[in-house]
């Protein structure tokens, strides 16, 4: 008898329908598994036998073939046991049901018929939806978040033999997770309170939280780039169900582990960090820093101290949101939808432009200094700050504002968007089509950019920063249309 069973499998963190096809003949005892297996699910057949066995099934006398289709996808990891040994069951007819298609099947086995969790059921599980999956049987894994995805019913089984039992009909899932907690605790970031001074900074760097705005700080050493850095996620909306889920797969994917909580990422590799661990890859590509900071934060502190060919890798994640992997065994691609702040000396001293230091830098060397970053690569950059130190004495006599406060502003912009758009969209990601449908310009306004354009040779690009800078500020300010008023700070903040 042939037998179907449906899991799913991934490439990267797309999912796609595999469809476990088993087949068994009078014969040896033997068990093959074709469809461009390596060497973990080649390894399943053992398992498989061990805890069919245990379970007081025998495959005496058989011969069984077990093909993973589409079969030239190329398939790793153990995720693919249970669906294999509900397969083999079926084939012997030793379990005599009939199983929907849209039932799918994922997990590893233990040898004494036990199931376990694997890295990457996350990301399985958020593409079983799209599939068309109706039911999903799996291991519990409390290292992630309990699962409730609208239309789609998850049974938490802990052996095969539940598994069986749930199939017959004699038994349900013995084991229901209590619901879990989701920190917010945010004692980690710094306070916008705490950063004295600084006030036409902050207010850019809210624009940017409204926004998602892309942030090139420079500055003198000890100005305060790296405080204003590590405040930032202080004022970010907390992540919604969907994007914690997403940061929390792909963290699986990475073989970390992401905490359960609300607070978007904020990742911060050093200088010295190789390009595949920023961008990701390897001979199975794993998610970079540009992934692991997906819905959240990329600082890199000292910019222009990272290699030119990192740095100009970053170009197609910044239009896209999402970063495509080849490589010889997979070409994978990764979601990195994220806000990068920027930090860098303006020459190699980092006194150039200074009133309390002198730049020991002759002018070619300001100049190539700054050529690290490349043009293509600075006109991404949607707001630049060239920031300068306080004096303590002098700013502390104004009332400094604590993050809450911001993050409420920054909550309420957001909001605006979303409603305009219909879909959880910031502004520097929108269209431009959509842009100018929901908030177009009045003549008189394209008639001062276009002036401004002249003037200063701004790119198409730029000019679309422009209204984009001028359409958060628009929303911070709680205005329905692009105001004057919005575009010369908007110039101001390019």
């Amino acid at each position: 008898m042939c037998a179907k069973v449906t899991s799913i499998g991934l490439k990267g963190m797309e999912g796609y329908r595999l469809h476990v096809e088993v087949k068994t003949f009078v014969g040896n005892d033997s068990i093959r598994i074709v469809g461009l297996p390596d060497a973990a699910v080649k390894e399943s057949k053992e398992r498989i036998r061990a805890a069919l066995r245990s379970l007081g099934y025998t495959i005496n006398g058989q011969r069984i073939i077990i093909n993973l289709s589409p079969s030239e996808q190329k398939r790793s990891g153990p995720m693919f046991d249970l669906p294999m040994a509900i397969g083999v069951l079926l084939s012997l007819e030793e379990l005599v049901v009939s199983i929907p298609e849209n039932y799918g099947f994922i997990g590893a086995l233990s040898l004494d018929g036990a199931i376990v969790p694997v890295e990457g059921m996350l990301p399985a599980v958020l593409s079983a939806k799209k599939l068309g999956i109706k039911r999903l049987y799996m291991p519990y894994d409390e290292k992630q978040p309990i699962l409730e995805i609208e239309g789609l019913e998850i049974i938490y089984n802990s052996s095969l033999r539940e598994v069986i039992e749930n199939l017959e009909g004699r038994g349900e899932a013995l084991f229901t997770p209590k619901a879990d907690e989701i920190d917010s605790h945010q004692s980690n970031f710094i306070d916008f309170q705490q950063v004295i001074g600084h006030w036409d900074t902050k207010k850019a760097m809210e624009v940017a939280a409204a926004g998602e705005h892309h942030v090139l700080m420079t500055g003198p050493p000890g100005c305060g780039k790296s405080m204003l850095a590590e405040s930032f996620p202080s004022i970010l909306p907390p992540l919604s169900k969907e994007a914690r889920l997403e940061i929390i797969a792909l963290h699986q994917l990475s073989g970390m582990r992401y905490p359960n909580t609300n607070i978007p990422p904020f990742r911060n590799p050093h200088h010295s960090a190789s390009g595949i661990s920023i961008i990701g890859g390897g001979t199975y590509p794993k998610p970079g820093e540009i992934s692991l900071a997906h819905r959240g934060v990329l600082f890199l502190d000292e910019i222009a101290e990272f290699p030119k060919k990192t740095l100009d890798m970053l170009r197609q994640p910044f239009e896209s949101g999402k970063i495509t992997i080849s490589r010889t065994h997979a070409i994978l691609t990764y979601p990195a939808t994220f806000i990068l702040l920027a930090a860098m000396n303006p020459c190699p001293c980092g006194y150039a432009g200074s009133n309390t230091h002198y730049c020991t830098c002759t002018p070619r060397q300001v100049q190539n200094y700054q050529n690290k970053i490349s043009g293509p690569l600075r006109d991404r950059f949607d707001i630049r700050l060239t920031i300068k130190p306080v004096t303590l004495g002098r700013e502390t006599s104004k009332e400094e504002i604590p993050s809450f406060v911001v993050k409420s502003r920054v909550e309420a912009a957001r909001i605006r968007q979303y409603e305009r758009y219909g879909k959880e969209i910031c502004n520097s990601r929108v269209s431009y089509d959509i842009l100018q449908k929901t908030s177009p310009l009045t003549q008189e306004q394209q008639k001062k950019i276009h002036q401004l354009s002249a003037k200063k040779n701004w790119s198409n690009r730029t000019q679309i920063k422009i209204i984009r800078l001028a359409r958060t500020i628009s929303d911070l300010e709680g205005k329905t249309a692009i105001t004057d008023q919005s575009i010369w700070e908007a110039v101001n903040l390019h």
